[in-house]
């Protein structure tokens, strides 16, 4: 047998040895909740932060003048007077506030809503009906700002969703920021207007 065969025949494989793979100790059931809670409870705070954020614009706080610091004080007299060059009265401004701010509140959560004709059902005459018709508009928005102020406090209210009865339509949080909106551009106009009157100072 030659030296080749012999070498070739004592040659011997080397054994192999695979390990084993390293398996992961089992997460238990609270240590598999755990990311879950910490999403849910991330969300939670942001939905609160978005729905405080809505709040605070619905009252007008912060660098726009408040509600009741633009309508108070305000002297019967000048209630329904036309600055010279200007289309509106204090008094159109405040019920157009009053009425554009119910339209939208009920849009948002009377699934009979009917759409109001523009502009008549918007606008009122100049000069306001009686005596009594600015205090009685200054209540009846407040009472309707703070309804929309509930509704968005609300947490099953879902902000997200479209209005529950227009499913093509916007959601409700576009609704409460178009409601915020809408009132901080006409108070601005209610101070103009209070200013060319002479009825405004900044103290």
């Amino acid at each position: 047998m030659s030296a080749k065969r012999m070498a070739g025949g004592s040659r011997r494989r080397r054994a192999t040895t695979r390990k084993a793979p390293r398996t992961r100790p089992a997460r238990t059931a609270r240590a598999r909740a755990a990311p879950g809670r910490a999403r849910t409870a991330k969300s939670r705070r942001l939905d609160q932060k978005l729905r405080d954020d809505v709040i605070h614009l619905l009252r007008g706080r912060g660098a726009h003048v408040t509600f009741e610091r633009a309508v108070e004080t305000m002297p019967a007299e000048l209630q329904g007077a036309k600055p010279a060059g200007m289309p509106y009265s204090p008094w159109q401004q405040l019920e157009h506030l009053r009425r554009a701010q119910r339209d939208i509140l009920d849009y948002v959560r009377d699934p009979n809503y009917v759409e109001k004709a523009w502009p008549d059902d918007y606008w009122p005459e100049a000069a306001p009906p009686s005596p009594q018709a600015w205090a009685d508009a200054v209540r009846a928005f407040e009472a309707d700002r703070q309804a929309f102020i509930d509704l968005v406090a609300d947490p099953t209210t879902d902000l997200l969703s479209r209005v529950p009865h227009d499913p093509k339509g916007p959601t409700i949080l576009h609704e409460a920021l178009l409601a915020a909106d809408h009132n901080a551009y006409h108070l601005g106009q209610l101070l103009v207007l209070r200013r060319a009157l002479g009825a405004w100072t900044d103290e």
